[in-house]
């Protein structure tokens, strides 16, 4: 006969098996269809190792989004495109250095060291990336008086990329944001896709941040408040 301790661990080991699989089927059951999109966002020379603005480790989301690219029918790349002269470079604005802010008529606005400008090798996107069947690619921060984080509207809230009507011309309803960098323009864009009522989810391992200021954690603590989700790579079912 069993005793009291055999049953209870046995119900223990029963409580772990059933908790276990649920984890496991969870992390495996993000399986991209035709209503799904993932946004590559800013993977560019700049933003890389010798960069103007790198990123630290920025260089090692780069296998992690072709590897994760291949499970994606639609892909959309961002590119920063700024104009020489920004409104958002240091350098324009006198007795001003890198990652001060200043006040704009749309906002606070963050001081950055030149960087993708129009044209310039700094701005190309990263010759290691490996995505052939890239859509779209969408270029932010042209107009030289405002910044452009977001993939789908400027900084002051309402110029418009026009990316979410393309997105819903196609039927897209989720959103996967990889890229550079996590607390600003895939924050952002995670945030607008939420308004624009998409369902959205943060591939973190495939991001890094700048982490200027707290700017990550509170990246992070914004895009959870605003229902975005926050996954791995691994969490994403891509056929070998």
């Amino acid at each position: 006969m069993l005793n009291r301790r055999h049953i209870l661990t046995a119900l223990g080991t029963t409580a772990l098996a059933a908790l276990a699989p649920t984890k496991l089927l969870a992390a495996a059951s993000i399986k991209p269809d035709d209503a799904s999109a993932l946004l590559v966002i800013d993977v560019q020379n700049c933003f890389l190792p010798g960069g103007s603005l790198a990123v630290k480790e920025g260089e090692q989301v780069v296998p992690v989004i072709n590897k994760m690219a291949k499970a994606f029918a639609n892909v959309v790349m961002t590119q920063d495109w700024h104009t020489q002269g920004h409104v958002s470079f240091a350098s324009v604005h006198s007795g001003k250095k890198p990652f001060e802010t200043i006040d704009l008529p749309y906002g606070k606005q963050v001081l950055w060291p030149d960087h993708c400008v129009q044209g310039t090798d700094g701005a190309a996107l990263s010759k290691d990336l490996a995505i052939p069947h890239a859509e779209l690619i969408i270029r932010k921060g042209f107009h030289k008086d405002v910044d452009s984080y977001s993939a789908f509207l400027e900084a002051d809230g309402k110029t418009s990329t026009g990316l979410a009507g393309y997105l819903k011309g196609r039927k897209i309803k989720r959103i996967f944001v990889a890229g550079l960098a996590t607390d600003f323009c895939v924050a952002w864009t995670a945030l607008d896709a939420r308004k624009a009522g998409f369902e959205v989810y943060v591939v973190e391992d495939a991001c890094r941040g700048i982490d200027t200021q707290g700017s990550l954690a509170k990246a992070w603590a914004d895009m959870a408040k605003a229902g975005v989700k926050r996954i791995q790579s691994a969490d994403i079912a891509v056929s070998a």
